[in-house]
């Protein structure tokens, strides 16, 4: 075993070396570019989409469930553990590149979107689409898609699966005192009621779970800043000093390097938000929509969400705090940082959202693994695949943590690669959609009222060409 856990490390920092992140903030740099900005431009008018209904388009579920089965597949430990686990290796600047990464990502998640909606198509389980059919459809590539589809299948078992339960088994340990195989079982008795009714069960679970997690967490971490609001300049000062300077060792942190910052802040950025990974625009697939820039800028907001609200806040809870200058592993980082100034009541609350993260992200990555599933071997593969992947649920809870993230990163890796070859190929045919969709918008308003200013004013930002 532990030879095995060698190599899989080994190949994760290979794959997740400086090439690769690169390659997915220059890709979503690149389609920031070619789209003229369109996720800082658009963005207000991608929120106002998140309640818009289309009940005779085709599709399975609304704009906003699709949203949110996406949230809750990346809503996980990534934005608890994984910010700990950025500021623990690469500083309070690893939080600036998560932000950019964020950012770019925006542009990465909306082509995704668009073009997993023009190439979907009707399955016997409901519509089906994502990287693996845009490859086949669109790009020619049907081989390729299969390897998108086959690293998603695996990636399941990591990053959705294995990873979220492992967390949730050590903090109701630390916790609770509860035994890892204990909530090992309760979460997958929990994850199997649900997966079984299929995306449209999904969907109303979590249109109702992931507002409700959300909500708890930027409350719970909005009491706690307000508390501090005296540190958050220092800690917004960290952030950006940081990103461009040295982390000096002090008390319990080792110190880092402008490097280190960057890689851990960009690998788990895209780890969070899953941006370029192209694993969302299979749940964007499933969308009432007529139009795929309709459901792509709704899928958009998920980045928004995820990385520059509930990645931020939990960086700044723990900047705010001392808890990251006393040596604290990541896996306990954030939920120190919250007993600091809560008392056990932190710590508590940190253990039920770890929890509801969690089990959100075990019921939108087993929707990925199913149609993964179904492309590489049909539609009589779902039912033993979901057998398979909830009885994984007790095995990762009770694994080496260390391996778990190594598995995962390297599952995510895989996946990225096929899915940025496809966004580049298919670049023109996001912007071509884009165009169409912004020009028949502009021609149906003329003029609008930007939120922020009292006149009107033309939509200069869609006509320079």
């Amino acid at each position: 075993m532990e030879f095995i856990e060698e190599i899989i490390s080994t190949l994760s920092s290979l794959v997740w070396g400086p090439p690769m992140l690169v390659l997915l903030v220059g890709t979503g740099f690149y389609l920031t570019i070619i789209l003229r900005g369109m996720q800082f431009r658009a963005l207000p008018h991608a929120l106002k989409l998140i309640w818009h209904k289309e009940h005779s388009s085709e599709g399975d579920i609304s704009h906003f469930a699709a949203l949110t089965t996406a949230l809750a597949a990346t809503v996980g430990i990534g934005n608890i553990v994984g910010v700990a686990t950025a500021i623990t290796f690469g500083g309070p600047g690893a939080v600036f590149w998560m932000w950019m990464t964020g950012l770019v990502g925006m542009a990465s998640k909306y082509s995704e979107a668009v073009l997993a909606v023009k190439y979907r198509e009707k399955g016997e389980y409901g519509m089906r689409g994502g990287p693996m059919y845009y490859l086949a459809k669109g790009a020619g590539l049907p081989w390729l898609g299969g390897f998108f589809a086959l690293f998603t299948t695996l990636a399941t078992f990591g990053i959705g699966n294995m990873t979220q339960a492992n967390a949730v088994a050590t903090i109701f340990f630390s916790t609770f005192s509860i035994k890892p195989w204990i909530t090992g079982t309760i979460l997958m008795l929990m994850t199997g009621l649900v997966i079984l009714g299929g995306i449209k069960s999904i969907g109303r679970f979590t249109s109702l779970l992931v507002p409700f997690m959300i909500a708890i967490y930027f409350c719970a971490s909005v009491i706690v800043l307000l508390l501090n609001a005296a540190e958050i300049p220092h800690a917004l000062y960290l952030i950006f000093y940081h990103s461009f300077n040295p982390t000096a060792a002090t008390g319990g942190f080792a110190g880092s390097v402008v490097a280190s910052s960057m890689r851990y802040g960009i690998a788990r950025g895209v780890f969070s938000n899953e941006s370029g990974l192209g694993s969302a625009p299979i749940a964007a697939a499933a969308a009432k929509t007529e139009d795929p820039a309709k459901q792509a800028l709704v899928s958009m907001t998920q980045t928004f969400i995820d990385t520059l609200i509930v990645c931020t806040m939990t960086a700044l809870v723990i900047l705010t705090s001392q808890a990251w200058l006393q040596g604290i592993s990541p896996g306990e980082l954030t939920s120190a940082s919250f007993d600091e100034t809560l008392g056990h009541t932190g710590v508590v609350i940190i253990a039920i959202a770890t929890a509801l993260f969690a089990y959100s992200t075990l019921i939108g990555w087993n929707y990925y693994g199913e149609k993964a599933i179904e492309y590489l071997i049909g539609p009589k593969a779902i039912r033993p695949y979901r057998v398979v992947f909830v009885c994984a649920i007790i095995v990762g809870s009770m694994m080496k943590l260390e391996f778990v993230w190594n598995f995962s990163d390297l599952m995510n890796g895989m996946m990225a690669i096929p899915n940025i070859i496809g966004l580049l190929l298919l670049s023109r045919i996001v912007k071509s959609e884009t165009d169409r969709y912004f020009d028949k918008r502009k021609k149906r308003l003329g003029k609008i009222q930007f939120p922020f200013f009292p006149v009107k004013l033309k939509l200069f930002c869609y006509q320079h060409r």
